[in-house]
């Protein structure tokens, strides 16, 4: 579990950027991680594509653009700007895709852990 976490503001202008390749495009990351917790701004290529099915558990904020999460049950959900989507850890296998880019707000941890 992450440890109390005192109050604090996050300046994302100073947090570093790193580059993970997709299958297509690539996606960039700002990571904060306090304990277990992790806190990202993900901004996603034109024509990006997930290299893997992810089977971690996610909150996710659409703040800009558009992508579509595809479960590995083949239903496929569109998220736009104001948009969420929330799943634990373990119980749907999913990938993403965005056309023409998109920036996200992504959290992430144990407390995501899949009790079943």
């Amino acid at each position: 579990m992450a440890a109390n976490i005192p109050f604090q503001i996050t300046d994302w202008s100073k947090i570093p950027v790193t580059e993970h390749q997709g299958a297509n495009g690539v996606a960039h990351w700002q990571t904060s991680q306090i304990g277990d917790l992790r806190i990202r701004i993900v901004t996603y290529s034109a024509n990006y594509e997930a290299d893997h099915w992810c089977r971690k558990g996610h909150i996710i904020y659409c703040v800009e653009g558009e992508m579509t999460t595809e479960l590995s049950t083949g239903e496929k959900f569109t998220m736009n700007a104001g948009m969420t989507y929330q799943v634990s850890d373990g119980l749907s296998s999913h990938k993403s895709y965005s056309k023409n880019g998109v920036k996200l707000f992504v959290v992430d941890g144990e407390f995501l852990a899949h009790l079943g």
